[in-house]
């Protein structure tokens, strides 16, 4: 049987136990619950940034669910270890493991990382006309991992974003206009000066090609017998192939109707006995 003396040592001990570590019981609690009000807080705020940013709705999820998840786990391990609780090795395994998923991963996550830098830096937006990786056509796609480009032929190209933010990239939209050279031989003999002055009149006529800047045509090279011109005109990004086609097609048909031959490679064969 308990003595007295014995409950009186079982009661001063659990005092003090009490004593001891409820205070440091309640401050985790405390702790716990203003940071997982801190932490919603932070999370709808950079939640207003990405979406004041335009940001694809899929990625803001992803980045709202991967920092909330990550600061939660981070405040859970304070407040364990604030009541004692060794967490060294937990955060050890959690190391560890997070090593073997980004091996595992890599390709992946660097897409990824090439996807938030694409949206955040914006160097190209769903409708532009860009060149890159060797293929060009209109983005019609900015997804977490990869870009969608539809080429002038109505071909499908994906794109994986890492390539795409780390290599070189022409955006043909970013400028207002657009050049549209047409490059065309004629021979040494050839009036050049009412060549211009007719492709002039008939370019001014097409409502795709711009009045400012102003087209015009020069002599761009020299060759044995014959001229090299370049037909330039200015347009909207949209318009170019348009342009370029109809430049294209206002050179044959007009030079055939004022009998201005383009020439022809000749070559001399000498026999001999």
């Amino acid at each position: 049987m308990l003595t007295s003396i014995d409950l009186s040592k079982f009661a001063d001990e659990g005092i003090r136990l009490v004593m001891a570590y409820v205070p440091t019981f309640v401050l985790a609690i405390i702790t716990l619950i203003a940071g997982w009000i801190i932490i919603k807080s932070i999370c709808k705020g950079l939640k207003k940034l990405l979406m004041s940013k335009k940001m694809d709705p899929s990625l803001i999820s992803f980045l709202y669910a991967l920092v909330s998840s990550l600061l939660k786990v981070l405040l859970v391990l304070s407040v364990l270890g604030m009541v004692g609780i060794q967490v060294t090795s937990f955060i050890a395994f959690l190391g560890a493991a997070g090593l073997a998923v980004g091996l595992a991963l890599q390709g992946s996550l660097q897409n990824f990382a090439g996807g938030v830098m694409i949206m955040l830096f914006k160097p190209y937006k769903v409708g532009d006309l860009i060149s890159a990786q060797g293929y060009s056509g209109t983005v019609k796609e900015i997804q977490i991992f990869h870009t969608v480009l539809v080429t002038v032929e109505n071909n499908t190209i994906i794109i994986p974003n890492s390539p795409l933010s780390t290599g070189a990239l022409v955006n043909y939209s970013t400028e207002p206009h657009r050049r549209v050279d047409v490059l065309v031989q004629v021979g040494n003999g050839a009036d050049t000066e009412n060549m211009k002055s007719i492709l002039y009149a008939e370019m001014k006529k097409f409502n795709k090609i711009l009045a400012t800047p102003a087209p015009y045509i020069v002599i761009v090279e020299y060759g044995i017998g014959t001229v090299k011109l370049a037909v330039t005109s200015w347009c909207k990004p949209d318009d170019y192939w348009d342009v370029f086609f109809f430049v294209n097609e206002l050179i044959k048909k007009e030079f055939m109707k004022n009998g201005i031959a383009f020439p022809t490679p000749t070559q001399n064969i000498i026999l001999m006995k």
